[in-house]
């Protein structure tokens, strides 16, 4: 159902807007509207050309090549990739190590390139001088967002690169951008109100934090606030908490998908029914244990060739699972669409926007001998991820509060997040039973 929101009695002064302008349009319509012939011909041509470069300059994509007994000429079609040989994400962080810093992927010395971020891991990832190298420009234009709107950024801006994904776009639509970062809940709110905020950029469940919070302050959000659109990304959007944005608050609501070495894979548009892939990258869907392109509508892993010359990732399995959508989108846009994700090809998954690795696990225990085994639980409450860590103590320690202060010290500097620690019994933690134990609900 089409939300009808209200045309006066709110939000005054600030940006203004009609609400239709924001779900019309193309931010590159000759682009995204390709005949089926033009973008198979478009997409071919792109993906020889990369094959081919990646071959010629990025060591680690010649040896696996060279490893399997391919040439790029062996590879002129998208079912031709088939040959080729997935690189899981997970790999990254030991490849890296091998071949610091980016594991021989990189076609360009690091000081050649426009930035350097850091994952958990760590994981090095590139950004090169390629003009709209994360290509996220359409994807708030087709979420929404106009020349003139004041933007509050609320992803981070330290280490890793969300932050600075969505400011370089917003300032290219000519947005003018807060960059705000996470935290400091009150001071947003006074920000979102002072500033006439009319645009919001972050994580879906921040930002009902900050409309929450803004209620508790005595403000009515409708009223008080001239926020009008969001883009949420990094963590799950069940459709209960869009609906509950959209109706309560009379936002409009669209989703991205974005990672910090890809940069967008997809993206909503007004018809919110998928979420469309980018010209500038190819996506399969395979088979997590052989690699084979599944059939049309089944589940399977979204692996990632790129058209980027500076970072080319040729067979890159992001491990998360997805499917295709098949009818065309009534949007006018021809690309294909990815369905929701519906879940990962390993233990790793993503809390508060940040990855959770089994890895990650090892080296706390590692750093804690007092502990036997451990197990990380997320759990989901009032659409806010919750991270546990459950822990098995050797027999014989003493004070075991001061270990849990300095275990949650540990989980903070390993993953970046907060965690609820709690010690169990002996054999509660089975040995050699899961690492991460994703116990969340989606709508």
């Amino acid at each position: 159902m089409e939300i009808q929101y209200p045309s006066s009695g709110r939000r005054q002064g600030g940006f203004k807007m009609p609400r239709s302008d924001r779900a019309v349009g193309f931010f590159d319509q000759a682009l995204e509207t390709l005949s089926l012939e033009e973008r198979e011909a478009y997409t071919t041509r792109n993906l020889q050309e990369m094959v081919a470069y990646a071959y010629a300059h990025a060591p680690a994509i010649k040896a696996r090549f060279d490893k399997a007994r391919l040439s790029p000429q062996d590879i002129r079609t998208v079912k031709d990739l088939e040959k080729v040989p997935i690189t899981k994400k997970d790999q990254y962080a030991e490849l890296q190590k091998e071949n610091y810093p980016f594991g021989g992927f990189v076609t360009v010395p690091p000081n050649q390139l426009r930035r350097i971020y850091v994952s958990p891991g760590p994981i090095y990832d590139p950004q090169g001088p390629e003009p709209r190298y994360w290509r996220c420009e359409k994807v708030l234009y087709a979420g929404g967002f106009r020349k003139g709107d004041i933007v509050q950024n609320t992803f981070a801006y330290h280490l890793t690169p969300a932050g600075l994904i969505l400011d370089e776009a917003l300032l290219a639509l000519g947005c003018t951008v807060i960059p705000a970062g996470g935290g400091n809940t009150e001071l947003q709110v006074t920000i979102l109100r002072d500033l006439k905020v009319t645009g919001y950029a972050g994580t879906p469940s921040f930002l009902r934090t900050l409309l929450k919070k803004a209620g508790e302050l005595g403000y009515q959000p409708q009223k008080d606030l001239a926020l009008e659109v969001a883009f949420v990304a990094a963590e799950m959007l069940p459709e209960s908490l869009r609906k509950e944005l959209e109706e309560e608050y009379h936002l409009h609501v669209r989703q991205g998908y974005l990672t910090a070495d890809v940069g967008t894979i997809g993206y909503e548009y007004q018809e919110k029914s998928g979420l469309h892939i980018p010209e500038e990258l190819l996506v399969e869907l395979v088979d997590p244990d052989t690699g084979v392109q599944v059939g049309p509508g089944e589940v399977g892993e979204v692996v990632i060739t790129n058209f980027n010359k500076t970072y080319p990732l040729i067979r890159f399995g992001t491990g998360d699972l997805s499917y295709f959508i098949g009818e065309p989108c009534p949007c006018g846009r021809t690309s294909d669409r990815l369905a929701k994700l519906v879940g990962r090809t390993s233990e790793a998954t993503k809390v508060r926007g940040m990855f959770v690795r089994p890895g990650q696990v090892d080296e706390i225990l590692g750093k804690h001998p007092e502990i036997v085994r451990g197990q990380v639980i997320v759990t989901r409450a009032q659409h806010q991820d919750e991270l546990i860590f459950r822990a098995e103590l050797r027999e014989g320690i003493s004070h075991p509060e001061i270990l849990k202060d300095l275990l949650g010290q540990t989980i903070r500097q390993v993953m970046k997040l907060r965690a609820t620690v709690e010690f169990v019994p002996p054999q509660v933690l089975p040995e050699g039973g899961k690492k991460i134990l994703d116990a969340r609900k989606w709508d």
